[in-house]
């Protein structure tokens, strides 16, 4: 991001202008780092000059390049078509590296990892998102440490997930959630240990909490699968609020193209006990929406323990556990895209695909 009138904006030649100027990014002891060939999402070869990382900890450089999509977003106007063209940039160039880093805005970055982690099956390699919450372009800033950090991961490491690295810790991209928009720690994940941190004495690695991509009877990796395609123009989110009325939710679940919807409730999973609420949801289960419940609270899972959150099971409603709502919503559109019905959709909503809930 750069200053520009009307505030700071993505700019393009990122590697020429913030990376090969800083010498923790360009090894200039050693020569020129080769041109490397990479495609496009769309299949389009190119060559692009890379760098290479001076050595690590390990006695290794990390060599890298960058490939920029073109328009570059903001990303607060990310879409569930530029979340294909992510997956189809690692799907045509899975078979030429080691890893992938995605760079990202933090505002829907936290989308993003989840949109991805559902998209790529059978992943074998490291896909860590990072970005900051200074530019490179200001003096002091996090960008340095954040996308360093994530070089040495990924190219040190083979976590087979998608991943958020900011302020020293690797997140599972879909249990992870934006807390702040001026700290340097932005991000958490409240209901996940980070599955890796970085610090003065090293990287510790939580492989305990590392999905394996293998089965375990399973003799070889299988190919990486792409599953392109969000449905997010026929789900919603919605959180609760002290004073909702019928009128109101209706007005929701009866928008034509809703299928789908994330309800934000109250604590455990609770919601407002009036029969009028109650009658709209199951009259919008019955129209086969589908309604799944998340809590509004950062820590915590909805758990029926309570009568306001048992007569939404009672109805159908899906417990949505610990997701985030980024998890949620992005998951909802994955399985609406699968063509499935709705009872297929709830099945899936239901049960852990890819580490997004505590089972």
């Amino acid at each position: 991001m750069v200053p520009s009138k009307s505030g700071l904006i993505p700019a393009p030649d990122f590697l020429k202008t913030h990376l090969v100027p800083r010498p923790s990014f360009n090894d200039l002891t050693l020569p020129a780092a080769p041109y490397l060939k990479s495609f496009t999402p769309q299949g389009h070869e190119i060559i692009t000059p890379s760098l290479r990382t001076p050595l690590s900890a390990h006695d290794r450089h990390v060599l890298y390049t960058v490939q920029e999509f073109n328009p570059l977003l903001d990303s607060s106007s990310i879409s569930s078509p530029s979340w294909s063209l992510i997956a189809g940039a690692i799907q045509q160039n899975y078979h030429l590296f080691d890893g992938f880093i995605i760079l990202h805005g933090t505002d829907s970055m936290a989308y993003t990892s989840s949109a991805l982690s559902f998209m790529l099956t059978n992943l074998a390699k490291p896909v860590i998102l990072t970005g900051s919450q200074k530019p490179f372009s200001q003096v002091l800033n996090d960008a340095t440490d954040n996308l360093l950090g994530a070089l040495i991961l990924a190219g040190h490491y083979p976590i087979p997930e998608v991943g958020v690295f900011f302020h020293h810790n690797l997140f599972r991209g879909n249990r992870v959630t934006k807390i702040s928009a001026s700290d340097f720690a932005g991000f958490a994940s409240p209901n996940l240990a980070p599955l890796a941190e970085v610090s003065a004495t090293g990287t510790e690695i939580r492989w305990d909490l590392v999905l394996s991509s293998l089965p375990p009877s399973s003799p070889s990796p299988s190919p990486l699968q792409v599953h392109p395609g969000l449905d997010t123009a026929h789900c919603a989110c919605l959180r609760m609020f002290p004073g909702i009325t019928a009128l109101m939710l209706d007005a929701v679940v009866r928008v034509k193209p809703i299928v789908g919807l994330v309800l934000e409730t109250f604590g455990a999973g609770n919601a407002p006990g009036d029969d009028e609420v109650v009658a709209v949801l199951a009259d919008a289960i019955g129209r086969e929406v589908v309604i799944v419940n998340i809590t509004q609270c950062l820590k915590g899972s909805v758990s029926p323990v309570y009568a306001a959150g048992r007569r939404l099971v009672d109805i159908g409603v899906v417990p949505g556990r610990d997701m985030t709502s980024e998890a949620a919503l992005t998951k909802l559109a994955w399985c609406l895209a699968r063509g499935w019905d709705a009872e297929g959709v709830r099945c899936e909503m239901g049960r852990c695909m890819k580490g997004e809930m505590s089972v």
